[in-house]
Order: structure tokens, then sequence, then C-alpha cells
């Protein structure tokens, strides 16, 4: 059984960012922005982009953020090869806590891809 599900915590972070957004619009539309601005292609490809984004989320240790990287990935036709390179230079780069998360990330590859499959089925 898993000790938590990316799918709860990407909906329920969805839904605190929603009050942000009441709250505080200007601040959120200026992250939007940044995010829209630093994911774009470029010399890095999106796909490229979100790996490195991924990589912080591991290192910071932040369940929602590989949630939401995770989702991306997985949206932009990230390979299983090309996550687990990434996470190897996580445990690299952070030790033992990086592959700790690089393990939680590697479930929410494995839960959020099932979602996908399931979805596009249906």
């Amino acid at each position: 059984m898993m000790s938590k599900s990316f799918g709860t915590i990407t909906n329920d972070v969805s839904n605190a960012i929603g009050s942000l957004r009441r709250d505080i619009p200007e601040t959120i539309q200026g992250f939007n922005a940044l995010a829209k601005a630093s994911l774009s292609p470029g010399v890095l490809s999106a796909l490229d982009k979100e790996l490195i984004a991924l990589a912080i989320g591991v290192s910071s240790r932040c369940d929602a953020c590989i949630g939401f990287h995770v989702k991306a990935l997985i949206r932009l036709g990230v390979s299983r090869e090309q996550l687990m390179e990434t996470l190897a230079v996580c445990t690299y780069m952070g030790g033992g806590p990086a592959l700790m998360y690089a393990a939680e990330a590697v479930r929410a590859y494995e839960e959020l891809s099932v979602r996908k499959s399931a979805t596009a089925s249906a």
C-alpha cells in the first residue's frame, strides 16, 4: 500500500492554490508568468526543463513539486530511462535524503502513469 497518493497531493495543492489565486491574484499571475517563461522550450527542450524542475523538487523534498513535475513529464512523453537517469544525478548530488525522494518520484511516475493510461483507455 502506498503511504501517499501523488494524485491526491496535487489535487489538494491545486485547490489551495485556488484560494491563493483569489486572495493574492497578482502574486499568482506573476508566478504563473515566471513558470511559463522558464519552462518554454528554447535551447533546452520543455522535457529537459521539466527534468531539471523535478530534480530540484526531489532535492528540495517537495512532494507537490514531484507530483506536478512528474505529471508534466508524463504529458511530455518522458521515458522511464530519462526519469531514472535524472534521479541518479539527484541521488549523486543529494545523497541519502535525495535517494528517498527519488524513490518517491518513481512512485509518482508509476501512480500517475497508470492514471493517464486508465484515462486514455476510457
